[in-house]
């Protein structure tokens, strides 16, 4: 028999945990001296607090730990459990991970208003062109919603039209479009350029359509495409100061996307009118 003292030690708690959990009827002493209140553990009883911290480090609260526990949950069914919590956090870091990613960003934008050249903006005439397209809904055009649609539409795109006897003409061409139902939505359009007759690609989802001609403000980011913004805000502030209106979503035509999304170089083109 251990004293709670030596007890909590063995299970890497504290004492005053091990009270609160016989308070709440978790994990009682295996005997208490009716004379000084003393609480006595026994090494068996290892194996229950073990698997009560497991599974409030999984999240659980120590009424669903109780429950748990009353059922006999074994082993293999706690890895199970610990799959589904690594997963969760996983993709919270990773998302926390994007936040960052945008805060820093907009950090970006605030540090260089003024000071950011756009001297790079240049007015072309952008012809007609015909992509081959996956579209998916994203909940408001800022990156948070943006990114977790367009990314798994083009992972999607390639493989599928890599069976279709379609292929790649030029760059891919993302762009957008407010969705119907409104609220903020935005239609996304992951697509690619081809050489092929507009309709569906087979029964594939893929549909090819012709983007047509635009007179666009453009200018060149650097970069992964989650820290645009200072770039699309020097657009925005020169197309104000020459005079012209915007016309909607600017392209974004990929010049080069290699792995590393660092050192991708994306064109955005932004339709105008008027000077």
């Amino acid at each position: 028999m251990f004293t709670i003292g030596d007890f909590a030690r063995y299970g890497r708690v504290s004492a005053r945990m091990l009270r609160h959990y016989d308070a709440i009827g978790l994990l009682h002493p295996d005997r208490t001296d009716p004379a000084t209140g003393y609480r006595f553990y026994g090494a068996a009883q290892l194996s229950r607090l073990n698997r009560v911290i497991a599974l409030k480090d999984l999240g659980f609260t120590l009424q669903q730990v109780q429950a748990i526990l009353d059922e006999q949950v074994g082993p293999e069914e706690l890895r199970g459990m610990l799959r589904l919590r690594r997963a969760e956090l996983e993709e919270a870091m990773r998302a926390a991970a994007a936040r960052l990613a945008q805060v820093e960003a907009r950090l970006r934008s605030i540090e260089s208003e003024g000071r950011m050249s756009t001297n790079d903006v240049v007015v072309k005439q952008v012809p007609a062109v015909r992509v081959a397209e996956l579209s998916g809904i994203a909940a408001s055009y800022g990156p948070e919603h943006i990114t977790p649609v367009i990314g798994p539409l083009y992972e999607r795109l390639f493989p599928l039209l890599g069976g279709t006897g379609v292929r790649p003409s030029g760059p891919g061409i993302a762009y957008y479009e407010d969705a119907p139902e409104g609220g903020g939505a935005v239609v996304v359009h992951a697509g690619v350029t081809v050489s092929a007759p507009v309709g569906p690609v087979g029964d594939t989802g893929i549909t090819v359509v012709e983007l047509p001609a635009i007179e666009a403000a453009t200018i060149v980011h650097h970069g992964s495409m989650d820290g645009v913004l200072p770039t699309s805000q020097a657009l925005a502030h020169w197309i104000d100061a020459n005079g012209y209106r915007s016309r909607g979503y600017s392209r974004e035509v990929s010049l080069e996307c290699p792995e590393d999304r660092s050192q991708w170089v994306t064109e955005l083109q932004e339709p105008i009118t008027g000077a």
